[in-house]
């Protein structure tokens, strides 16, 4: 019995992690427009589910400001500006930097080695063009970014703020020859942290990241525009 319990919660929650996915993605790229109602009992046909995974999924969204919701009324789209994600992605440069910075000094071997193997794994991903397999291996290679730092309130901050920009950055390798820039990116960061020089692991996070704002805000022009 116990069993059959653990499996459904873990489906669920599957379930719930798509649907947020889903419906993000659908509102990034501007399938969803800003202020559009979203209907509880479409969605959960759309994503053949009752209508309980849907309410958390909605409560998801709304945590990352991408939907709105007032109490009973129905969860509309959000109106994500240009200005505030430009704001969000400000601050996650300077946080990626300090966690760059942290981890070319504070990295053990065995960290250092996993991320460079990590790292050159990905190439394949990159010339097989494989989007979704590489936007995975994005968010586990700064991850280790963020453990490699060695501070837990960092690694807090650092990880609700890019929680709330997930679908932007995901966004982003929708962009013809994204996936080998962000390669070629890493690839800087891996290189000073393997060395130690912290000032450049510092100055190629900041600077992906603002590459990454710069490509992702492109969802969000074409959106509000």
């Amino acid at each position: 019995m116990k069993q059959i319990r653990r499996r459904q919660i873990i489906r669920t929650g599957t379930t719930v992690e798509q649907m947020v996915r889903g419906i993000a993605d659908m509102i990034v790229t501007g399938v969803i427009s800003p202020g559009e109602r979203l209907d509880e009992i479409s969605l959960a046909v759309r994503f053949d589910v009752s209508r309980t995974p849907v309410r958390e999924a909605l409560r998801e969204l709304g945590a990352m400001g991408l939907v709105d919701r007032e109490p009973n009324r129905s969860a509309v789209v959000a109106n994500v500006t240009e200005a505030y994600l430009h704001s969000m992605f400000e601050a996650m440069s300077e946080l990626e930097a300090i966690c760059a910075r942290l981890s070319a000094e504070r990295m053990t071997v065995d960290e250092r080695h996993a991320l460079e193997l990590d790292h050159r794994a990905s190439a394949r991903l990159v010339h097989a063009n494989a989007q979704e397999d590489y936007s995975a291996h994005n968010t586990e290679f700064h991850t280790r970014l963020y453990r490699g730092a060695h501070n837990d309130h960092i690694y807090e901050m650092v990880t609700q703020t890019r929680a709330r920009l997930a679908p932007f950055r995901r966004a982003q390798f929708r962009l013809p020859g994204r996936l080998a820039k962000s390669y070629d990116e890493h690839d800087v960061i891996v290189t000073a942290i393997m060395r130690g020089d912290t000032v450049a692991a510092s100055q190629a996070a900041y600077g992906h990241v603002a590459i990454v704002s710069d490509a992702s805000i492109v969802f969000a022009s074409d959106k509000v525009g």
